[in-house]
């Protein structure tokens, strides 16, 4: 099975310019836990749901209502290609110990995202339990 088999399609990104705000929102409004960033037409950076909390309004000086997507982001971006196997794509997931990772096509265009839950809806229990408990681990 390829990833473009199981991906969620017609995912698009937000410039690093972004409040904080408006990421939550379309996050609350789109029921998804990660918005990819990019700027001059390349992707940069991901932000997480943690990423807002975690990086944002758990430190002292953060004031959510200034802040941007540039504030919490985590800058570089590891993807896969909707042409690779699910299974490699499950296996960089979990050597990354990331939830999801942007798609590209062979253009270097993203064109979705593929998450656990996409996975979860594709694959064999055993192969997810396993994903899943390594991409959990403690760090």
């Amino acid at each position: 099975m390829k990833v473009k088999d199981v991906m969620h399609k017609g995912v698009d990104w937000v410039s690093p310019n972004t409040p904080i705000t408006e990421l939550a929102k379309l996050m609350r409004a789109h029921d998804i836990g990660c918005i990819p960033i990019g700027e001059d037409d390349k992707l940069v950076g991901m932000v997480t749901d943690r990423d807002i909390v975690c990086k944002g309004l758990a430190s002292h000086s953060f004031d959510a209502g200034r802040a941007t997507a540039r504030d919490v982001m985590t800058e570089g971006i590891h993807c896969c290609r909707e042409d690779d196997d699910l299974a490699k794509a499950m296996h960089h997931m979990e050597k990354l110990q990331v939830r999801r990772l942007p798609v590209i096509n062979k253009s270097k265009r993203m064109v979705g995202i593929i998450s656990l839950g996409d996975v979860g809806h594709s694959t064999s229990g055993d192969m997810l339990t396993e994903t899943v408990r390594s991409i959990s681990a403690h760090h």
